[in-house]
């Protein structure tokens, strides 16, 4: 059995860590709040974008776009792969990169090559040392991403794909279901086949594995995606009321104009879901690793109680023996 001493400095180290993860999975919190905020924020522009561009896109029958042609015989595609600066998140990045790694193996193995774009340190490291070409990275920006990093993004990638240098371009990243699950999202951006955009959802179904403070974001998300839903509602409400739209110069130019920042708002969001999807997933591998520092810390005490009862009934046999030898 270890010494006393041994194990009471693994009760102090055990205590330390369990402090130091319970700070995380309250600061992971705290940010979740302002993540899920961002794409609350975000909802009603992207909703009005996809009313819009639906709307121009009937009106624009027999007009083909460069951004919706398929076909372009390239054999190289562009590979987003969206992941966090930090770890400490359990399997929020490994998920992901093994995910982009297969599709890039597949896609090579048919003599299609890859021009992969990352987000996140962790993938950058990933590629360097898996020796994956990268013509596009971004670093110290996964828990606030911009819009300048989402607009640089869908300029390369458009250009590439007009141009005729890109055959698709496909987006990894963590979809935000709720605040403690996320759901590994494989999209086609480039050719536009569908227009859509996934939400934060309410998170009902793992309300009761949060604690209060993850039990009120999640609630407060809900109201407010709720509440930035019906805005969206609202507005294409109002717009089917007043009938069609008369489109200048024409219904083309304004296709034109609005594909490209469809491309930006949707690799945009992607980047938002990630973000949030990142701080849910250290909080909950940060409360998991809390919950087995305290499970650590009573098996310890139990073991350190048992071997000091020990020693003390040792002591007591020898002492007795010994007064005993006296004796005789």
């Amino acid at each position: 059995m270890p010494a006393l001493r041994d194990i009471q400095k693994r009760i102090t180290s055990v205590q330390s860590t369990k402090q130091i993860t319970r700070t995380m999975e309250m600061v992971a919190t705290a940010k979740i709040r302002r993540a899920t905020d961002r794409i609350v924020a975000a909802t009603p522009y992207a909703v009005a974008m996809v009313e819009v561009l639906q709307n121009v896109a009937r009106h624009s029958s027999g007009y083909e776009n460069p951004l919706l042609a398929k076909g372009n015989d390239s054999q190289r595609v562009a590979v987003v792969i969206v992941v966090s600066d930090r770890g400490l998140a359990g399997g929020f990045n490994s998920n992901v990169l093994r995910a982009a790694d297969r599709f890039i193996g597949r896609m090579k193995a048919e003599g299609i090559e890859c021009d992969i774009i990352t987000c996140g340190k962790k993938a950058l490291g990933y590629c360097s040392y898996r020796k994956l070409p990268v013509v596009l990275s971004f670093r110290d920006q996964s828990a606030d991403p911009s819009d300048a990093q989402a607009r640089e993004i869908a300029s390369f990638v458009i250009d590439g794909y007009v141009t005729g240098r890109l055959d698709q371009v496909v987006v990894f990243y963590n979809h935000a279901r709720n605040v403690a699950d996320q759901v590994l999202t494989t999209e086609q951006v480039l050719p536009i086949e569908t227009v859509a955009f996934h939400e934060v959802g309410e998170g009902e179904a793992d309300a009761v594995h949060l604690d209060e403070s993850a039990k009120a974001a999640a609630a407060g998300t809900a109201e407010r995606l709720a509440s930035a839903r019906r805005t969206a509602q609202e507005v294409s409400s109002a717009d089917e009321a007043k009938g069609d739209f008369d489109y200048e110069p024409s219904t083309e130019a304004v296709l034109n104009e609005l594909l490209p920042a469809y491309v930006e708002t949707r690799i945009f969001h992607a980047l938002l879901d990630s973000a949030a999807g990142e701080q849910g997933a250290r909080r909950k591998a940060m409360k998991a690793a809390t919950d087995n520092a305290t499970e650590m810390v009573a098996t310890l005490t139990k073991v350190f109680n048992r071997a000091r009862q020990g020693a003390i009934t040792t002591e007591i046999t020898e002492i007795v023996g010994g007064a005993a030898a006296l004796e005789d």
